[in-house]
């Protein structure tokens, strides 16, 4: 045997981990550690699926890695995330959500980062038929030809339901103690979490914000009215608040509460007009338009009083700030029909 065939032989294998924090992604790591793998992980955050937020899935992904003694490389996708949702190769789900192309950008990072530190293949948590849009036979052959990770993709959890992988094939890693997992159940996942001894394993993930319907409405209602892409700012006010659609460029902006009237003010731009009413305990609002005049304000000032402790049979002053400028209006509150009709 000559030296070269011998150091190969030798050589540990290396994955890249697809990390998201949840029980899948985690047991996934352990089954590759459990057989020698060095592993290394890549976490992806989008505008709409944040793994630190608190709201979404609600999994601290920095603390996974650190549990299972692995590093952690953090992508981030922005501004070509929302190219992408625009029109998505793939199309959408049930709401907007573009899984199978937002899983393909997943998969290039993943390479990317495979590629740099020269490992041999990479891992998900992927579980057959656990999401029916990218998790099924043809999306995860589909999602491999798009990264150009055909064979190189394994999914420890299901890998005996799926064809062999050039990692299983070529001896890096044992298919027979690969997993057999499929389908919605988590039963499988928690037998496999209490052999692994993890303590307490998270609840499922509460999913992308691009499959929930309201929020679907918002972001498909934000793509009508933008010439181009939004703003990663606009993304975030979807995220907050009652949304009022005034006309083809104007926005109003409600907050619910006081938390999201702080995040309603801090997401306020120079050109955005900040109302509240000026007597009475209600929200903070903001309207948002490339041609803000009285007509809209008043408007706006209408519904702004709706969601206050203002009176309802007589006017009340709203307070109304553009670039560190105030004014105030009175107006009577908004009838909840004409204000249910605008609202998104």
């Amino acid at each position: 045997m000559s030296d070269d065939a011998g150091e190969k032989q030798d050589k540990k294998p290396k994955a890249v981990a697809l990390l998201s924090g949840g029980l899948d992604s985690n047991l996934a790591v352990r089954m590759m550690l459990a057989q020698g793998v060095d592993v290394e992980a890549v976490a992806v955050k989008t505008p709409f699926c944040d793994f630190d937020c608190g709201k979404g899935c609600g999994h601290r992904v920095k603390e996974v890695a650190d549990e299972l003694g692995i590093k952690l490389k953090t992508v981030y996708f922005g501004e070509e995330y929302l190219q992408m949702l625009k029109n998505p190769k793939h199309g959408y789900g049930s709401g907007m959500n573009p899984c199978i192309d937002c899983r393909g950008m997943m998969y290039k990072a993943a390479k990317d980062h495979m590629e740099k530190i020269n490992a041999d293949f990479v891992v998900t948590g992927e579980v057959l038929f656990q999401r029916p849009m990218s998790q099924n036979n043809r999306a995860l052959r589909i999602i491999e030809d798009d990264a150009d990770l055909k064979g190189k993709v394994l999914r420890p959890l299901s890998a005996k339901h799926l064809p062999a992988t050039e990692a299983e094939k070529n001896g890096l890693v044992e298919r027979d103690s690969m997993g057999d997992i499929k389908g919605r159940s988590r039963k499988g996942q928690l037998a496999l979490a209490k052999q692994f001894g993890v303590a307490e394993p998270p609840n499922a993930a509460g999913g992308c914000l691009l499959t929930d319907p309201a929020f679907s409405v918002r972001i498909r209602d934000l793509m009508d009215h933008t010439n181009g892409l939004p703003s990663l700012n606009d993304v975030d006010l979807l995220k907050v608040g009652r949304h009022f659609r005034l006309d083809e460029i104007t926005k109003l902006i409600v907050g619910r509460n006081h938390e999201e009237n702080g995040v309603v003010k801090a997401l306020a731009t120079e050109h955005d007009a900040i109302l509240e009413a000026r007597d009475y305990v209600g929200p903070t609002c903001l309207l948002r338009s490339t041609a803000i005049n009285d007509s809209l304000i008043l408007q706006a000032a209408a519904i702004t009083l709706r969601y206050s402790d203002s009176p309802r049979d007589k006017e009340s002053v709203v307070r109304v700030t553009i670039a560190g400028k105030e004014k105030e209006f009175s107006v009577f509150p908004a009838e909840n029909t004409a204000a249910d009709v605008q609202r998104i």
